[in-house]
């Protein structure tokens, strides 16, 4: 159970760091991104596409599928920013979920139904603990969760954007009245979580389930370790992303159990849904 818990750990990571990336979006542009880990996956794609197809280096195509990932979900900012400024959560969060299902169906019209030939960027062992193998992509996918969740926590509260991000989130009418530019910052939220889901993606791809549809859903236990956090504090959507990793790499290693990490995300979702609301619901029920 311990091999299995310690190679989830990659999933883990991957999913601490979506969950991260959908927290700011929530907490600073008023957004549940569905599209998050989609956009990852386009990019990623592409990135293969240039490898494979055209020749390009893997480190080459990566980059250009970094920064196409970042466009697409800047792109996808300036639209609602635009034109959904005033809408609610609700609705701005719907416009991600078409987003979400057209870059599926793009990536099977682009390049078919099946996995990609993903070359590794890291590969190999990092360390052993325990006579447990620790790879690279491990290593490298938690530490980015706990870099980035830390680096964005300290844009937050010691620089004048971070500043002007939580008076956007805060207050988005006064501050644009005292003239905040939220536009150009909520596109830069955008961007930046476009390029680090992408990144992380590429990195962890190649040793998972990769076509389209698996890492488009990758959305779902990120949004279930963000929930733990409220959808507002960066530390727990790491703790959630890693708990939840480490849980499923341990269900997978019973033969009678493994079905059920497929579903542990929703229960995770449904559970912290209920127990949010249990005042409530007990309230009415007395």
């Amino acid at each position: 159970m311990l091999q299995g818990a310690l190679a989830g750990l990659a999933a883990g990571g991957l999913y601490a760091v979506l969950a991260v990336c959908l927290t700011l979006m929530s907490r600073l542009v008023r957004v549940v991104n569905f599209a998050q880990s989609a956009t990852g996956m386009f990019g990623s794609y592409v990135a293969v596409y240039l490898a494979v197809h055209q020749g390009l280096p893997v480190w080459l195509a990566t980059v250009g599928g970094i920064l196409l990932g970042g466009a697409l979900s800047a792109a996808l900012g300036w639209v609602i920013s635009t034109w959904l400024a005033e809408a609610d959560t609700g609705t701005r969060s719907a416009v991600t979920v078409a987003v979400l299902l057209l870059l599926i169906s793009l990536s099977f019209i682009l390049f078919g139904n099946k996995p990609q030939p993903f070359q590794p960027i890291l590969g190999g062992p990092a360390f052993s603990v325990g006579g447990v193998v620790i790879s690279q992509v491990t290593l490298v996918t938690v530490g980015m969760a706990v870099v980035v969740a830390l680096g964005c926590r300290a844009i937050l509260t010691r620089t004048p954007a971070g500043v002007q991000l939580r008076a956007l989130s805060e207050r988005p009418t006064t501050a644009e009245l005292l003239g905040i530019p939220a536009r150009p910052l909520s596109v830069a939220v955008w961007t930046a979580t476009g390029l680090i889901s992408t990144l992380v993606v590429s990195f962890v791809a190649p040793s998972q389930s990769n076509d389209a549809t698996s890492l488009a859903m990758l959305v779902v236990p990120s949004a279930a370790a963000a929930l733990l956090g409220g959808f507002r504090r960066l530390d727990l959507a790491v703790v959630g992303g890693l708990a939840l990793g480490m849980l499923q790499g341990a269900l997978a290693q019973s033969d009678d159990l493994s079905v059920l990490r497929y579903f542990l995300p929703f229960v995770v979702i449904a559970g912290v849904l209920l127990w949010s609301q249990r005042k409530e619901v007990w309230d009415a029920a007395r």
